[in-house]
């Protein structure tokens, strides 16, 4: 039998809400990097016909621009889309335990709330902001896409 070569592909794609406001810090050379972790859930119909309700959790990390953009948007219950790819990564603990982690290093937010903005010609009062239409980030100078082939890239689009 002929070798099998599978493409290797590494693309998520996840909505939900954040559980806590995002942890927003900078590397030891000023780059630019946030953590949070959403809620996604899943409804489903149980054997007697039921609706439950599935809870995953998950953790995402942002870099650069993306993650400033994180930082001034986003707040515990923010509505999120995330489209990443799935990294994982090991430390050891303060206790002196090995511990890891999985999680979505992303490469495009979606923000899915509405942003209040200020209205034009007003002072700043709670009454002078509107609700503006959802926004979406899209910072691929972040990615590692610049790096891929054009073979490589046509399997992940």
């Amino acid at each position: 039998m002929a070798d099998l070569k599978m493409p290797e592909i590494n693309y998520v794609i996840v909505a939900g809400n954040l559980t806590k406001d995002p942890v927003f810090r900078q590397t030891t050379n000023s780059t630019p990097v946030v953590n949070f972790s959403i809620a996604s859930n899943r409804k489903y119909k149980d054997s007697s016909n039921q609706w439950q309700e599935d809870v995953c959790y998950v953790g995402i990390v942002a870099w650069n621009k993306l993650a400033e953009s994180c930082r001034d948007r986003l707040k515990k219950g923010s509505a999120v889309l995330v489209d990443g790819e799935l990294q994982s990564r090991s430390w050891k603990s303060d206790d002196g335990h090995n511990r890891s982690i999985v999680e979505i290093k992303a490469r495009r937010i979606q923000f899915l709330n509405k942003r209040e903005r200020m209205a034009e010609g007003t002072n700043g009062t709670a009454a002078d902001y509107v609700v503006a239409e959802e926004e979406s980030v899209d910072y691929t100078e972040d990615s590692f896409d610049k790096f891929l082939s054009n073979e490589e890239s046509d399997l992940i689009k």
